[in-house]
């Protein structure tokens, strides 16, 4: 008995759940839902009609004819007994029934009741489309199969109006909404058992970018019709598709598919790599997957998602496309996100944060001309944090620009105190890619070029190679007003990124920095070697002054030497060091520069 209260308990609140998630409640009147209750009302010869919808504790009137009031007790109310009915539910004689003799109902003059419930897909009874009337009548078979009839219109209206919003408007796929609502009625269906979620992302953003700016938004919309139609075709009834995304369409494997999954998502690859048409051009894709199992009612629908998400990320960094959803990386991910949030708090509290500094080693000499300032983060908590956790994800959003102004300040600080100790160091800031998208990077650079009270010849801002030439014009007018000014600029990192030579004729640089990638191979690459050697002596003859990063070893230095390269930096000279070392490191190996 006890259980049997416990189930009826909950089936009533996953009832009323159903009935708040169509958000019906207490909403406007709507011609929709009225016209079939002035149908009813007309048919059935009834002068009273209404969609009534059985609350917790009331009958609510979401359409009503013939009737003033909206709401009524639900506590002997006719339509409480017609949804736990199947069929149509007909009181001849309210008066004459006990169940409902005191009712509010029969106390008004009311006597006939004749009502059909309303039930979702889910098997959720919401309420009854029903007609009283103040006569003693029964309802004879046709009269019940239009009530049936009418009921079934009223579902499909209330299904219209709940898939507003939850559908995509290009291909009237499910969207991620219904989505997650689909995942919490699989639950609720299959607890505990095993589902896989599948995401497909059709084409790489730089495909993507391309093909929009050829097609316009027509290349989305039939790249995405083309994969969702193939999709479709080849899903069973155990598999369900959605459009989550501008290029992404997942699919929910639900615990019926009794198939190879591995096989599964090997087919519906292929099938998305195959050309589709767009305006008459023929496309290729590049479709990634990303799959995830879970078990159902154990992960929210937005976990779901989110596990989804970083598969077909990793999906797309992978040589064939395919990945599996990795807790290592999601950690690593939520990680990266949280640090982000923080890193504004760290630029606001003092002590969090530290430029570092590596010394760089005239090759010619072996004197040190400057210094890379490098950041260091001490999260209070954490403690040191890689610069590889955090930098990367920062020069992405909006915290690059006071980044950035923090590391200059800091830099041309640590200049003038050096100053005042007799050293004349040149020193190199890092300056992120969105850097250059700010129309007044130089001018506000400049500004604390001259608050700080610095030389700007003592001053080097480095931009790796993709930074400076993905747009041409603005970066050589940002880039110009610096040199200007005497401040140098270096390319960083050159050879791991744009890699097309002919920007460098352009850009008013005069360092290049080779890539450590490449210079740590020299020892065992003979393509390294013709390559570095070749940037060299390319670069001289462009008029660059060339830096070697990365040299460990003797043999390394001696190399780059030997082929006329001008600086070097690395850990065989010297690693990076505090303000107070670097001090130190200077005097202890001689290497003090003379102020000019």
């Amino acid at each position: 008995m006890k259980a049997y209260i416990q189930d009826t308990v909950r089936n009533e609140e996953a009832r009323l759940n159903a009935l708040r998630d169509l958000n019906l409640l207490d909403t406007s009147p709507s011609d929709s839902f009225d016209r079939l209750t002035r149908l009813a009302s007309k048919l059935l010869d009834a002068p009273v009609s209404t969609i009534s919808l059985t609350d917790r504790d009331r009958q609510w009137f979401k359409s009503k004819v013939g009737v003033d009031i909206t709401e009524i007790p639900r506590e002997q109310a006719p339509c409480s007994y017609a949804i736990g009915d199947n069929g149509i539910f007909v009181v001849p004689d309210l008066q004459a029934d006990p169940r409902f003799v005191g009712s509010p109902l029969a106390q008004a003059g009311i006597r006939f009741y004749a009502g059909a419930p309303l039930f979702t897909r889910q098997g959720y009874g919401l309420g009854t489309l029903c007609v009283v009337d103040e006569k003693v009548r029964d309802l004879d078979e046709e009269g019940r199969q239009v009530l049936r009839d009418l009921a079934g219109m009223v579902m499909s209206q209330i299904e219209l109006s709940n898939t507003i919003g939850r559908s995509d408007a290009v291909t009237g796929l499910p969207n991620q909404h219904q989505m997650f609502e689909d995942i919490e009625d699989l639950a609720r269906l299959h607890p505990g058992d095993t589902a896989t979620a599948l995401m497909f992302e059709l084409v790489s953003q730089q495909q993507s970018g391309q093909g929009q700016r050829v097609l316009g938004s027509n290349f989305t919309e039939a790249l995405v019709r083309g994969g969702a139609s193939r999709l479709r075709r080849n899903l069973g009834n155990s598999s369900r598709l959605y459009h989550v995304g501008p290029t992404r369409l997942a699919v929910l494997v639900t615990p019926e598919f009794g198939g190879d999954i591995e096989v599964l998502i090997s087919s519906l690859a292929d099938l998305l790599g195959d050309p589709v048409e767009c305006d008459g051009i023929p496309v290729t894709p590049t479709p990634a997957v990303g799959s995830c199992l879970f078990q159902l009612g154990e992960l929210s629908p937005r976990d779901v998602l989110r596990r989804m998400l970083n598969a077909v990320e990793d999906a797309m960094l992978s040589d064939d496309g395919r990945a599996d959803y990795s807790p290592a990386h999601d950690l690593r991910h939520a990680r990266s996100f949280m640090l982000l949030n923080e890193f504004k708090a760290a630029l606001e509290t003092p002590g969090q944060l530290r430029l570092d500094y590596q010394p760089r080693i005239d090759l010619a000499d072996g004197a040190c001309r400057g210094v890379e300032a490098l950041l260091r983060w001490t999260h209070p908590q954490f403690g040191p944090i890689p610069p590889f956790d955090f930098i990367p994800g920062v020069e992405q959003t909006a915290l690059a620009k006071p980044l950035t102004e923090w590391v200059a300040r800091t830099a041309l600080a640590q200049m003038a105190a050096w100053r005042t100790q007799g050293i004349d160091l040149k020193v190199s800031i890092n300056v992120s890619a969105l850097n250059l998208d700010e129309p007044d990077f130089a001018e506000r650079i400049l500004d604390l070029v001259r608050v700080g009270g610095a030389d700007a010849r003592m001053l080097e801002l480095e931009f790796t190679e993709s930074a400076v030439a993905r747009n041409g014009t603005r970066v050589v007018h940002q880039l110009e007003a610096l040199r200007d000014a005497e401040i140098t600029i270096a390319i960083d990192d050159f050879g791991s990124g744009y890699s097309n030579l002919s920007y460098l004729q352009k850009l008013p640089a005069s360092v290049l920095k080779v890539d450590r990638a490449f210079v740590g191979e020299l020892e065992t690459s003979e393509r390294d070697r013709t390559l570095v050697r070749s940037v060299i002596e390319m670069a001289h003859q462009l008029g660059y002054r060339v830096v070697a990063e990365g040299i460990e070893t003797q043999e390394t230095y001696d190399l780059v030497r030997s082929w006329g390269c001008d600086e070097g930096q690395g850990y065989l000279m010297a690693r990076p060091m505090t303000a107070a070392k670097l001090g130190e490191w200077l005097l202890s190996s001689a290497q003090l520069p003379e102020v000019a």
